[in-house]
């Protein structure tokens, strides 16, 4: 009978286990103004070598093993932006936050609480720390009891000094002390109500959240690179951590070429422009599209544009040509890779191109995730030689610069 029980507990005890892995929720963190930043947009939705912070936090959690849903809690007046920043990911709605961080992880554990089934831990994370590590992660969600909490942290190393008025008032000791980062794990329904609770107090992490509830909370050790960005000086640490982290350099060449034949709009660039003619072809005939996507694979080595999406296949037929740039640009993501820069010519006699770059430039930009300084949009004519002078067709070609972790 003994031995029984103990297996009955030994068994209870993984079921038990099992679901504490099954049950464990994301919320990202993304409501703030970012007023230190000193752009023109909110930090989170800054690029940093072509990706949005959000962007590159959201995916350090999606594919977690450890996680089982990502959930982000924004600003309902940015939600333009959000809707960019993550585009084509496997999101939950987005959860309105409130005026402080506070509020909105309050908030945003409240809207998970009326989930069919919610979360048995919480693991709630910055969007503007966009580096933290898949161990740091782990190391937190290893930690996490279902009577306590975890966070990652960083031991203190500077000297501290009280200062007032500019004057040092007093040197304070470093020992046991350590800076507090996130991801910070609980389990979700003691965090909720420690959050309840605090409403209405101004505390600046969850942790303190959870102390102030006699929530015991584990530290852990965290990753290096796992800094807060805050200021124009630590976005570029950022951009030079990016280019560490992705130091192999891949270049790709695409060209294509298309008939000119009767009709009245043409696709370019992603752009539909009135014309006296059209482009002829299985999809929409975008050259330029074409041609970038044809760049892309290339950094890979997977081939070109109809290895994917061959002409014969009648799915395609008048397919915008944005799925198959988008599906390159996922090729690359699912490799380990950044796009960094692309360069695009276009060779024609007309239409006339140059009130079009700009609104082509953003919108190839916006296609793939980059800041518009990343993709160049050049035009250019043939001085009337060759098909393209005699206007019996378009051609473009493209240059894409893509950085690969390995």
């Amino acid at each position: 009978m003994g031995n029984d029980l103990c297996i009955l507990c030994l068994f209870t005890a993984m079921f038990v286990f099992i679901i504490i892995e099954m049950t464990t929720t994301a919320l990202i963190v993304a409501a703030g103004a970012g007023v230190r930043f000193g752009q023109d947009k909110p930090k989170q939705y800054q690029l940093i070598g072509g990706v949005s912070l959000l962007r590159r936090s959201v995916m350090a959690f999606l594919h977690h093993p450890c996680i089982q849903e990502v959930r982000v809690v924004i600003n309902p007046a940015h939600r333009a932006l959000y809707e960019e920043a993550v585009a084509g990911l496997a999101l939950g709605a987005p959860i309105e936050g409130g005026a402080s961080r506070q509020d909105s992880v309050r908030l945003g554990l409240e809207a998970l609480a009326k989930a069919d089934q919610p979360p048995l831990m919480v693991m709630i994370h910055d969007a503007a720390r966009p580096f933290v590590s898949a161990a740091t992660i782990e190391a937190v969600h290893k930690a996490l009891r279902q009577d306590q909490g975890a966070l990652a942290a960083r031991p203190v190393v500077d000297t501290l000094k009280h200062v007032q008025d500019e004057l040092v008032t007093n040197t304070v000791a470093r020992e046991n002390l350590w800076h507090a980062q996130t991801p910070q794990a609980f389990p979700f329904g003691p965090i909720l109500k420690a959050h309840q609770l605090a409403k209405g107090q101004n505390l600046t992490d969850d942790a303190a959240v959870a102390e102030l509830a006699g929530l015991k909370v584990h530290v852990v050790m965290s990753d290096a690179d796992n800094f807060k960005i805050t200021t124009p000086d630590d976005q570029k640490r950022a951009e030079r951590l990016v280019a560490d982290l992705y130091p192999y350099v891949c270049t790709g060449i695409g060209l294509d070429v298309h008939r000119l034949v009767a009709g009245c709009v043409i696709h370019l660039g992603g752009l539909a422009l009135e014309h006296d003619r059209a482009l002829e072809g299985h999809s929409d005939a975008d050259v330029v599209l074409h041609a970038l996507t044809d760049a892309l694979l290339g950094t890979l080595g997977a081939g070109d544009i109809g290895t994917f999406f061959p002409p014969s296949d009648p799915q395609w037929q008048g397919a915008d040509s944005a799925l198959f740039l988008r599906h390159a640009a996922t090729m690359i993501a699912q490799a380990d890779g950044m796009i960094a820069h692309v360069d695009i010519v276009i060779m024609c006699e007309a239409p006339r191109l140059a009130p079009h770059r700009v609104r082509m430039q953003n919108h190839i930009a916006s296609l793939l995730g980059l800041a518009p300084r990343h993709v160049s949009v050049k035009a250019t004519t043939t001085e009337r030689l060759g098909f393209t002078g005699r206007g019996e067709g378009i051609a473009a070609q493209a240059i894409a610069t893509v950085r690969y972790k390995e």
